[in-house]
């Protein structure tokens, strides 16, 4: 990508691949999975042309940063103090920063935000709102409730089934599939058909997304760490409930924007448009601007729709600088 810096830094004793572009006031990238800085190249080349300087990181577990080998290295205290210690290397005289997030991403700069209020000038995050602390019931007791044992996020736990499944069917493969899905609903993954149908069923690409694009993602899963990094995160969902306890009842106090597409999976969960619209996401996020849903877009909302992304990001962030 033109213009666009690679570097690697070491942070809390792992070398992290940031990618960078422009000068002025520090936006901080968070992609989600199964993606890599590289999500956010329409936001990096617009935002960067307009004064700011975009970064955007490989989280720990993906593309050209490393990938801890312990499942437990990979809750929400590892992942949001790489960020903390990446700021403070790369920006030590900014106080607070921009921050956009989508997916597992949003659901990190949400953390950021709890966690480190005083980093944070405004949050902009996609598709995953905040989600508050709920101590009666964890996350994957939860899931398998609602949608059983071949929901996404239960085939996650078991560390190295799923993968054997994603190298059966192939990387390119896997990252068509993700990338693609837009149907309104959960992603269920039962053992020998994965995704719904066969491994050998084509994929079409969307317009938004390219042969050499999906390329790119390919070669980084199937040349590092794959898919485990990424995966991890979900194995952890159990235990960053644990240790979120004294956060309980906590509400995230920074400015913040969210927009999420009327097609994508995590709007349809049970009771989240009643949360985002019936006063709950406000009442925890009491900074929030009003939400924004995007009609006939999917889960991968800012390469599907970059220019009304980029120009949403812009408009909200200026009002900070």
């Amino acid at each position: 990508m033109e213009g666009v810096e690679h570097r690697v830094i070491k942070v809390n004793g792992i070398n992290m691949h940031v990618a960078e572009k422009g000068e002025g006031p520090l936006i901080l990238f968070i992609h989600g999975f199964p993606e890599l800085w590289y999500s956010w190249r329409h936001q990096i080349a617009s935002l960067s042309s307009k004064g700011y300087r975009a970064v955007a990181p490989d989280l720990r577990g993906y593309g050209d940063t490393d990938a801890p080998d312990l499942v437990t290295s990979y809750t929400c205290f590892h992942i949001v103090g790489d960020l903390v210690q990446l700021l403070n290397i790369i920006a030590p005289n900014e106080h607070k920063v921009l921050v956009v997030g989508h997916d597992w991403g949003a659901a990190i700069a949400w953390y950021l935000c709890l966690f480190r209020p005083d980093k944070v000038k405004a949050v902009f995050n996609l598709s995953v709102p905040f989600i508050p602390h709920n101590p009666q019931m964890n996350p994957i007791d939860g899931w398998r409730a609602i949608y059983g044992n071949d929901y996404y996020m239960c085939r996650f736990q078991q560390p190295g089934e799923i993968e054997a499944e994603f190298a059966e069917m192939g990387t390119e493969t896997v990252v068509k599939a993700f990338l693609t899905y837009r149907v309104p609903g959960p992603i269920m993954l039962p053992k020998g058909k994965t995704f719904g149908h066969s491994a050998d069923t084509p994929i079409a690409l969307p317009s938004w997304l390219s042969e050499e694009e999906v390329h790119y993602y390919v070669s980084k899963f199937d040349n590092k760490s794959g898919f485990t990094g990424g995966i991890n995160y979900y194995r952890n969902l159990h235990r960053n409930w644990e240790l979120m306890a004294p956060w309980t009842g906590c509400n995230v106090k920074v400015a913040a924007k969210f927009v999420v597409g009327d097609l994508d999976l995590v709007y349809h969960m049970p009771g989240m448009k009643e949360y985002i619209h019936n006063g709950g996401f406000k009442k925890d996020v009491p900074m929030l601007e009003e939400v924004v849903v995007m009609e006939g877009v999917g889960h991968f909302i800012h390469m599907e729709k970059p220019d009304e992304i980029n120009n949403l990001i812009y408009d909200f962030f200026r009002q900070f600088d």
